[in-house]
């Protein structure tokens, strides 16, 4: 069968609509290693707060009176043991 001008993927735009997905390819995959490499560079820098680096905070800015204080800490140690 002959290959017309339209129906033959590498005369045609064909080549183009091709080049445009490995394109898309590439950038998606180059998108995905540079936010996983980003994640990885900062994964460990902010390790989470438990209840008693709240309670302190929350001591040193004066939302929590001494009393409260420490009674709440003595209640979170009771948890912990």
């Amino acid at each position: 069968m002959e290959n017309y001008y339209w129906s033959n993927w590498y005369a045609g735009w064909g080549w183009f609509l091709w080049f445009g997905l490995i394109m898309v390819i590439f950038s998606s995959f180059g998108n995905w290693g540079y936010t996983y490499r980003a994640h990885q560079r900062f994964a460990g820098e902010f390790p989470p707060k438990n209840a008693l680096d709240i309670l302190n905070e929350r001591y040193a800015s004066g939302e929590v009176k001494h009393e409260e204080y420490e009674k709440i800490k003595s209640h979170i140690s009771k948890k912990k043991q």
